[in-house]
C-alpha cells in the first residue's frame, strides 16, 4: 500500500464502518451507537494524520497527495483523488463534526437506529469524496451521492414537515446539477476525458473555447449546480426548510460542510477551469452575494424559530465566502477558504446549541423562552460564547475570515467591503438580541424552571467546537500556511478581464 492510499482509506473507511454496522444485530441500539462513533473517531485521525504524515507538504503549491488510476476504459474515466490545501481541511472538518454529530443524536434518535447511523456513515463517505475527487465523473457520482442519504434523513428522522423539506432539498440540488453534468459531459466530448488536469490545460490551449461562448455557457452549467448548493440568493429558498425540518445531526452536516461543496465547486471547478469567465460574471455574482449578506441577516432578525434564525444567518455567511471568491484577491479567496471552516465550526455548534434546547422542550420558538441563563449557566456560557465566534469576535475564528475577504473585498472595489461589512453589523444585532431574549431576561414559561443544564456528554460535544473557535482564532496560520499556496495557484491563471478577453479571430 502507498503512502497516498490514505485518500481512498479516509474516504471509504466511514461506508466500511455503516457496511459492518448493518450486521449488528437489530435491537442492539447500544452498541450500533457505539461502533458509529467507533468508525467516524477513527475517521477523524485518520484524517487528521494526513496534515502531519512526513514527506507530504501541504504548505507548497501543487498536490501534496495523489492516486490517480484507470477505472474505466469506456468511456475514459479514471479513479483521480488528490489532496492539497484546499480539500485536505474540508475532509478534516467532514471528519471532525461528524463524530459529534453521532454523540448529539445518541439519545435522540430513538427509532430505526442502525438505519440513522448507517445514512450518517454513507454521507460521511460522500462528501468526502466530493472534496478529493478530480475526475469529473467521479466528481458528479460523489456529489449525487450526498443526495440520497441527507435526504433519507431529513424524511425519515425530521420534524413536522419533513417530506415537504425533504423532497424540495432533493428536488433543488438534483435539477441543478444536470445543468452540470450537460457541461461536463459537453468537456468530455471535446477532450476525450474527465480528468481535471486534462481538462484545464486543454481549455488553456483553446482560447476561443474558454473565453467565448461555449466557455461562459459551460461556466454557467457549473455555476448553477453550485449556487443553489451555497445558497446563493434567490436560489435560497429551499434551505431554511431543510434546516427547520431536519433532525440536529442534519443540520449540523448540511450547515458544516453540504454548503461547503457549492463553495468549494466555485473555487475549484467555475474559478480554476472557467478564468476568463469568472472574471468576466464576478460584478453581479458579488452584487448576489452582497444581496444575500444583507438580506439572510434581516430575515434572520425577524425570524420566531431560532433554528430557521441561524438557518438564514447561513445565507447571510456563506455570501461572505462567494463574495472573497470573486474579488479575485489573495486575501479574499484564502479568507472564503478560511470562512467556509470557520463557518463549519460555528453553525455546526450552533444547530447543536438549538438542538439540544428542542430536546427539552419540543419547540424552537424564541417566545418559549427567556431567563435561561440563571436555570442553565454552563449551556449559556456555551451559546454565548459560539454566538462571538459566529459574530466575529477579535480572537475568535470568525473574524480571521470576515476581515480577510472584506479587505479582499475593499481591494477589489470599495462599495464590496463597505457594504459587505454591514452584514457584520447586523449579525451582531440578530445574534445578540436573540440571546438576550433567550437567556436573560424574565422566564414568563413554569417549563424552563424545570430544564436541566448541559449534561456530561453534550459537554463532551461542545468542548471540541468551542476550542476549534478559539484556536482558529488565535492561531489562523496552522489552517492558512497550507490554504495560501492552493489559492495563489489558483488565481495566478485569473488576469484581469482587460487582458483576458477573447476577440473574434483568435487574437487575445
Amino acid at each position: 500500500m502507498t503512502p497516498t492510499a490514505i485518500i481512498s482509506i479516509v474516504t471509504f473507511l466511514p461506508l466500511a464502518g455503516g457496511i459492518i454496522l448493518l450486521a449488528l444485530p437489530r435491537g442492539a441500539e447500544n452498541a450500533v451507537r457505539r461502533w458509529a462513533l467507533f468508525v467516524t473517531v477513527l475517521e477523524f485521525f485518520a484524517a487528521a494524520h494526513i496534515a502531519f504524515m512526513p514527506g507530504h507538504h501541504f504548505s507548497m503549491s501543487g498536490w501534496a497527495m495523489e492516486e490517480n488510476y484507470a477505472w474505466i476504459s469506456t468511456p475514459a474515466i479514471r479513479y483521480h483523488v488528490v489532496l492539497d490545501g484546499i480539500s485536505l481541511w474540508l475532509v478534516i472538518l467532514t471528519a471532525f463534526l461528524t463524530p459529534l454529530c453521532v454523540l448529539i443524536s445518541w439519545r435522540s434518535v430513538h427509532d430505526r437506529v442502525k438505519e440513522f447511523f448507517f445514512l450518517l456513515l454513507v454521507l460521511e463517505t460522500a462528501l468526502t469524496g466530493v472534496f478529493v475527487a478530480f475526475d469529473l465523473f467521479l466528481f458528479y457520482f460523489f456529489w449525487e451521492a450526498t443526495l440520497i442519504p441527507m435526504a433519507l434523513l431529513i424524511g425519515m428522522y425530521g420534524h413536522g414537515r419533513r417530506i415537504y423539506a425533504s423532497v424540495k432539498f432533493f428536488l433543488y440540488t438534483a435539477v441543478a446539477s444536470v445543468f452540470m453534468l450537460v457541461a461536463i459531459l459537453w468537456l468530455y466530448a471535446h477532450t476525450g476525458s474527465f480528468d481535471f488536469t486534462v481538462i484545464q490545460p486543454w481549455l488553456r490551449s483553446h482560447p476561443e473555447v474558454a473565453a467565448g461562448n461555449a466557455g461562459l455557457w459551460l461556466f454557467l452549467g457549473f455555476f448553477i449546480a453550485f449556487a443553489v448548493k451555497v445558497p446563493i440568493f434567490p436560489l435560497h429558498t429551499w434551505l431554511p426548510d431543510a434546516h427547520v425540518e431536519a433532525p440536529t445531526a442534519g443540520s449540523v452536516l448540511l450547515a458544516g460542510v453540504l454548503l461547503k461543496m457549492g463553495t468549494y465547486g466555485l473555487l475549484r471547478f467555475c474559478v480554476g477551469l472557467f478564468p476568463e469567465a469568472a472574471r468576466a460574471q464576478a460584478g453581479w455574482i458579488n452584487v448576489l452575494a452582497i444581496i444575500g449578506i444583507i438580506y439572510g441577516a434581516l430575515v434572520a432578525m425577524v425570524q420566531p424559530s431560532l433554528k430557521k434564525l441561524v438557518a438564514y444567518s447561513s445565507v447571510s455567511h456563506l455570501g461572505f465566502v462567494v463574495l472573497g471568491i470573486f474579488t479575485f484577491t489573495a486575501a479574499g479567496t484564502a479568507g472564503a477558504v478560511y470562512q467556509m471552516l470557520n463557518h463549519g465550526v460555528s453553525t455546526g455548534a450552533l444547530f447543536i446549541l438549538v438542538g439540544m434546547l428542542y430536546e427539552r422542550r419540543h419547540t424552537f420558538e424564541i417566545s418559549e423562552f427567556g431567563g435561561l441563563a440563571s436555570r442553565m449557566p454552563v449551556y449559556a456560557a456555551f451559546f454565548v460564547f459560539i454566538t462571538l465566534s459566529s459574530i466575529g469576535l477579535p480572537l475568535l475564528n470568525g473574524f480571521v475570515g470576515e476581515f480577510l475577504v472584506l479587505s479582499g473585498a475593499f481591494r477589489d472595489r470599495a462599495i464590496y467591503g463597505i457594504l459587505g461589512a454591514s452584514g457584520v453589523i447586523w449579525s451582531a444585532c440578530y445574534m445578540l438580541w436573540m440571546v438576550q431574549r433567550v437567556f436573560y431576561g424574565e422566564n414568563r414559561n413554569p417549563a424552563n424552571a424545570l430544564l436541566p443544564d448541559a449534561s456530561a456528554r453534550e459537554k463532551l460535544t461542545l468542548w471540541p467546537l468551542s476550542a476549534m473557535a478559539l484556536i482558529m482564532g488565535v492561531a489562523p496560520m496552522i489552517w492558512l500556511s497550507s490554504i495560501n499556496p492552493p489559492v495563489e495557484q489558483i488565481l495566478k491563471n485569473v488576469a484581469p478581464a482587460s487582458h483576458m478577453a477573447y476577440v473574434a479571430g483568435g487574437q487575445k
